[in-house]
């Protein structure tokens, strides 16, 4: 039994999730709806998605692997977990490492720990040597369990919500800290770009070089999204957080951003007309993927887009640019566009800049310089087994 791990009784009952159509897959996806019941913070995915994840239809599975569990006791479900060996992942950093993710528990130390050494025993069966997460699928699905900041609603999917007695679980199965990430607010009526950056931005748009594309619907949106796609896997792809994706990822991602996205919020930063670098911001649709409560049928998509109208808060969720154009003044350009794009016909109060992680000391400078504040922090655990 892995150190940490307390003796476990026999009320708890760990079950693999094969079929989502399944008993034990219907409560697996159904869980989180009890957990956080009553709760105005938490947002939920839509159950679709967490089908074909758990039927093993998402492209992640042609390159990697995983399990998914849901704990019960005496009968009633009480905890989930999925635990993924990314092997595109481990390839890129080098390690052995598995992935928990869809860590939800009522706040059970029992079954906690259970679902934790299913974990463990699944992750050391396939030769690891470490657990990482939570970690989730593709780009913009986050990671971590939420540290400071309860009293703030989730960004739609892409970075979750949780109860404050998820860290202490998570601790009390041995983990421990790997690093940050987080997520800043910004004033959208006070957010003011310093005369130094927007004199750079300006001048390097003047030198013709460097363009900006912009989109009034998705279709030129779809059409350059793979080239989008190449470049963040080269901008951004080595970092801890995330990896490369294989090209049906960079195809299912695609296809899910522009679900909600709203064209007139993509930037696409062009070097001599060759895609270099993206900001991608979307209205906030929280509230109305609440509603939702996982479904997704025509009563659902046309409140989604009541939403896109009624929202005041802008999501900036994915800003990079090639390394080697990050000193010509690419820098300057994607704080240029944010502040235009946070901006963009008065519609936004307020702006959720998410996933920046505590390593990037640069870019955590450059958004105190434009008035952003750590509200959220949302931190990666890593454990060896």
């Amino acid at each position: 039994m892995p150190k940490g791990v307390p003796s476990l009784s026999a009320t708890v009952e760990i079950l693999p999730v094969r079929r989502a159509r399944s008993r034990e897959g219907r409560q697996f996806i159904a869980l989180p709806y009890s957990i956080y019941a009553g709760n105005r913070s938490w947002v939920p995915w839509f159950s679709a998605d967490l089908r074909q994840l758990i039927d093993r239809r998402h492209p992640f599975f042609e390159h990697s692997a995983g399990e998914f569990y849901l704990a019960r006791r005496e009968g009633r479900p009480c905890g989930r977990i999925a635990v993924l060996e990314n092997r595109r992942y481990n390839q890129a950093h080098g390690v052995r490492s598995a992935h928990f993710y869809f860590f939800d528990v009522t706040n059970d130390a029992q079954a906690s720990a259970a679902l934790f050494h299913a974990a463990f025993d699944w992750a050391r069966a396939r030769g690891l040597d470490q657990v990482i997460g939570p970690l989730g699928i593709g780009g913009t699905s986050g990671g971590g369990i939420l540290v400071e900041g309860f009293d703030q609603r989730a960004a739609m999917t892409m970075m979750a919500y949780n109860h404050s007695y998820y860290r202490d679980l998570v601790e009390a199965a041995g983990f421990t800290k790997k690093l940050d990430l987080n997520s800043f607010y910004l004033d959208a009526d006070r957010f003011s770009l310093p005369d130094k950056v927007r004199s750079v931005a300006e001048k390097v748009l003047a030198r013709g070089s460097f363009k900006v594309l912009e989109f009034s619907s998705k279709r030129p949106l779809k059409a350059i999204a793979e080239k989008v796609g190449r470049v963040y896997n080269s901008a951004l792809g080595d970092h801890v957080e995330t990896y490369m994706l294989s090209d049906p990822e960079v195809r299912k991602v695609t296809r899910d951003l522009l679900t909600v996205a709203d064209p007139t919020l993509i930037k696409v930063l062009t070097y001599n007309d060759e895609v270099v670098g993206f900001l991608f911001g979307f209205p906030d649709l929280s509230e109305a993927l609440k509603r939702a409560r996982g479904r997704l049928n025509p009563i659902t998509i046309l409140d989604l887009l009541r939403e896109y109208k009624r929202t005041d808060w802008l999501i900036a969720n994915g800003a990079g640019i090639l390394p080697k154009y990050q000193r010509l003044g690419g820098n300057a350009l994607l704080y240029y566009e944010l502040e235009r794009t946070a901006k963009q016909g008065g519609r936004f109060r307020h702006v959720d800049l998410t996933q920046i992680a505590e390593t990037t000391g640069l870019m955590i400078k450059d958004v105190e310089t434009l008035g952003g504040r750590i509200y959220k922090v949302h931190r990666l655990y890593a454990r060896g087994i």
